[in-house]
């Protein structure tokens, strides 16, 4: 199989896993009546569905990782396709939840992104933009890789990328992290009201160091 052919594969893998979650999350969210999920009391107790809540989203990351194992030939290739297929899923998630609910209503609409370890919050553009990331880096590993020329991020600047990875995960939690040691009932009632695009900015900077050292050096290639 071609390596466009195996992008064409993890790309439908995760637009239909992306249509399952935004399904999932319907379904949800109708139940508890929050479609929009910025509103008071945005994560009501409803038995039994909070812990179903966690592993689903952690079962999440395990499949979007093996697709990337089953898509690649090397680490390099396998970490690439798992890049790719979580950042098509990200994004069709949210197309499709548009589809399904007519929400989010602009990319500024704030949204609940995952749970684990605590309530992550942020603009739906903030996810979408470090999707559009990770998309574009794992492209360039997977499809300009050959015999010949492995194609791989400098060591400094996955260091950069890490470091903004930390700072912008800092930013999605920083309300939660305020509000965490109130206990469980703050977290649930917590409902952000500025988001720190002064810092995340900056973080979404240093991740895209790899995407720039894989184009700095295909550009130098033969």
């Amino acid at each position: 199989m071609t390596e466009r052919k195996r992008l064409l594969v993890v790309t439908a893998f995760a637009l239909a896993m992306a249509w399952v979650e935004s399904a999932v999350v319907f379904y949800l969210r109708t139940m508890i009546d929050r479609i929009e999920p910025y509103q008071p009391n945005p994560l009501p107790i409803v038995g039994g569905l909070v812990g179903a809540e966690l592993v689903r989203e952690a079962a999440t990351i395990v499949m979007l990782a093996a697709a990337g194992w089953l898509a690649g030939w090397n680490f390099r290739a396998r970490f690439g396709y798992f890049l790719i297929a979580f950042g098509v899923w990200d994004l069709g998630y949210y197309a499709f939840l548009k589809v399904l609910t007519g929400w989010p209503h602009s990319l500024l609409d704030w949204d609940i992104l995952f749970l684990l370890p605590l309530p992550w919050w942020g603009p739906v553009l903030a996810p979408s933009l470090i999707a559009a990331l990770m998309i574009g880096v794992g492209t360039l590993i997977t499809q300009t890789e050959t015999c010949a020329r492995q194609c791989w991020p400098t060591p400094r600047a996955w260091l950069f990328a890490v470091a903004g990875a930390g700072v912008a995960l800092f930013v999605f939690m920083q309300d939660a992290i305020r509000v965490a040691n109130q206990g469980e009932a703050a977290l649930r009632e917590l409902l952000p009201v500025v988001f720190n695009w002064p810092l995340f900015l900056p973080a979404l900077a240093l991740m895209a160091a790899p995407l720039l050292s894989l184009l700095h050096s295909l550009r130098k290639a033969p």
